[in-house]
């Protein structure tokens, strides 16, 4: 599930990419390199995961699901969370800086 969860987030996030933003005003290509790196990084634990178990890979518990599906949920909060801090610092409207330095 967490393979799922970022991968959708990776696609989705692509497509709004290559859609609306040319510009690069919104960074949003900075979202779509960790979420594909998170897909990339739970590709390859799924794969190692598949090695050691086998067939039981393909029968998790459905609490098991539920974890993976909280914990892919949280990757991609986190994700958000990062490119609001860079978006935040870098500033590309001016809008915090305006607020900052706005004269009453």
């Amino acid at each position: 599930m967490t393979l799922l969860t970022t991968v959708f987030a990776a696609i989705i996030c692509t497509i709004i990419w290559y859609k609306n933003d040319p510009k690069n005003e919104m960074k949003v290509g900075i979202l779509c390199w960790m979420y594909w790196g998170a897909s990339l990084m739970w590709l390859v634990d799924a794969i190692f995961e598949y090695v050691e178990l086998h067939a039981e890979y393909f029968t998790p518990a459905p609490v098991d699901m539920l974890n993976d599906f909280c914990l892919g949920l949280s990757a991609v909060a986190l994700g958000l969370v990062i490119w609001l801090v860079i978006l935040l610092i870098k500033d590309p409207n001016g809008v915090v800086k305006a607020a900052l330095f706005k004269k009453k």
